[in-house]
């Protein structure tokens, strides 16, 4: 038994602790503030709803239409980086009043506001597709700004989003060339300082960014840019390897976003994985389930996937130091027992303390495997975006291929004098008419590679006598409505526009399908979606 004592006492004092570094004075206290924040969050959340409700509450008194628009677009940005679903909701109702308000002068922005909200929420194709519909001439100075920044955060989100290191750069290209277009029709001092500084630290001057961006911290009162500062601040000491700065300001930027109830954010998910690497594993993971926990509520995808990749990192080192800490406090129950009996509350405490400890763990397994789960779904949505990017790219040079072919044609018959062949050609329809078979032709191809079974799952879905048939490898109107809808395509007036139908056909076969479904005909699309 002595041997048995002594053993245990030379493995608790011998046990290994995990040792981080000691940040210095700033850096603790911007951290210590942050703690306070996050352990306050419904608080401002709290806060945050009840200013939404007084929104619409303000919206239910509203008598005029231009009334309600304009506080549909208060509801849109309040909820923008909130609740993405309910922004794209407002932003959508917003767009269904326009049409009755006879303001043409309004058409572009509320595209550009739509854009912005996909984007948001990850549908970058979708939101790329509503920027093309926008005229940048018609624009004024303050419109045409918030266009080309839009512009700028899809292609910058398609860059962080794309494993592909040369679609990234290309990506990144098309983001600085938007850039410029923004530094070009600024007018305001300030937000062009911000816009330049940034351009700046692209280019690889880092310290001229970083004294641009210090200068405008004490000039600039709103909060959300002087979010946007500290970030990037932030990005430029990481460049130039100072750690403590990068982490105070990717804190303060952290302070500002959950201080205004901002769900879609880069700052505590990149500030999680820099204190992990410090060694403050208990932070790390507290920080990253805040940033989990918004990133969901928020609907924000790439939030939630740039958190999903690093998190099994963090949960693991986290689990370990809690394996070490049970270690820690089985040996000290086991030495306490052998003092006295004066020691039994305690004893009976810590005793208690591991079954929460236990449960706690019970929870965290099952939130695991739900999250392992969610990223074989993610990565499989993933797999399917980057078949389709490809297949689309390589369809834009063939097509390319084709016009320059046709315009040779063209250019031949127009030297040779041959007017009536000319104008012939012109008038013809049927380069249009075979493209678009081609077209179609090569959708249906790809899309069944990708979906072999989802002939045989759809019509499992409809009644017995309304099965739905198509020639082998080939899909019909109605099959291409729906293999649409599969892939998250569910617009009507984006469907008519691909198909070339009328928003009353495309109606029209959606409502017949959903009548002829062998169940609920209200949840039919969510069923095909999941096919």
């Amino acid at each position: 038994m002595r041997n048995q004592l002594l053993y245990i006492l030379l493995a608790f004092l011998c046990l290994p602790f995990q040792v981080f570094a000691m940040p210095n004075d700033s850096v603790r206290l911007v951290l210590e503030e942050l703690d306070a924040i996050i352990d306050q969050k419904a608080a401002y959340h709290e806060q945050k709803e009840k200013e939404l409700e007084a929104w619409k509450l303000k919206l239910r008194d509203s008598a005029t239409k231009h009334e309600r628009f304009d506080i549909y677009g208060k509801l849109f940005n309040e909820y923008l980086h909130y609740q993405a679903d309910s922004s794209l909701f407002y932003i959508d109702e917003r767009i269904q009043l326009l049409s009755s308000m006879e303001r043409a002068d309004l058409d572009m922005e509320v595209l550009i506001n739509r854009a912005e909200v996909l984007g948001v929420m990850g549908m970058y194709t979708e939101a790329l597709e509503q920027l093309k519909q926008v005229n940048p001439q018609t624009l004024d100075v303050k419109t045409l700004t918030y266009y080309y920044r839009v512009y700028c955060a899809c292609y910058g989100w398609l860059a962080d989003y794309t494993t592909s290191k040369q679609v990234k750069q290309k990506y990144r290209q098309q983001a600085n060339a938007y850039r410029d277009s923004i530094l070009s029709v600024l007018t305001l001092d300030l937000d062009k300082d911000i816009v330049q500084a940034e351009r700046y630290l692209q280019q690889g001057e880092v310290y001229k960014s970083i004294g641009m961006l210090k200068n405008l911290l004490a000039n600039y009162p709103d909060r959300r840019q002087n979010a946007y500062i500290h970030y990037i601040l932030s990005d430029a000491y990481e460049r130039t390897g100072d750690t403590n700065k990068q982490i105070y300001y990717l804190a303060q930027t952290a302070i500002i976003d959950l201080k205004s109830s901002i769900r879609e954010y880069a700052s505590l998910q990149k500030l999680a994985q820099q204190i992990y690497h410090q060694g403050d594993i208990d932070r790390a993971y507290k920080y990253l389930n805040c940033s989990m926990d918004d990133a969901v509520a928020c609907n924000a995808s790439l939030r939630y996937i740039e958190v999903a990749q690093y998190f099994p990192i963090i949960d693991k080192a986290y689990k370990l130091k809690e394996e070490r800490g049970s270690t820690f406090r089985y040996g000290l129950l086991f030495f306490a027992s052998f003092l006295s009996l004066v020691l039994f509350v305690c004893v009976f405490w810590l005793y208690r303390w591991n079954k929460k400890l236990s449960a706690m763990r019970q929870h965290l397994s099952v939130a695991n495997e739900q999250l392992r789960l969610m990223n074989t779904e993610l990565a499989q949505t993933g797999k399917i975006k980057e078949a389709y990017i490809a297949h689309y790219l390589d369809r834009c040079v063939a097509y390319l291929d084709k016009l320059e072919s046709y315009r040779r044609s063209l250019a031949k018959l127009a030297m040779a004098s041959r007017i009536d062949d000319l104008f012939h050609a012109i008038k013809s329809e049927q380069f249009i008419k075979d493209e678009r078979r081609e077209f179609y032709h090569n959708f249906d191809k790809s899309f069944l590679e990708l979906f072999p079974n989802f002939i045989p799952s759809f019509n499992d879905l409809l009644a017995d006598d309304a099965k739905v048939h198509s020639k082998p490898g080939e899909l019909n109107t109605e099959l291409r409505i729906f293999a649409l809808i599969r892939l998250g395509v569910t617009d009507t007036n984006a469907i008519a526009h691909f198909l070339g139908y009328s928003l009353a056909t495309i109606y029209n076969y959606r409502s017949r399908m959903k009548n002829r479904a062998k169940g609920d005909r209200d949840t039919f699309e969510q069923e095909v979606m999941k096919l």
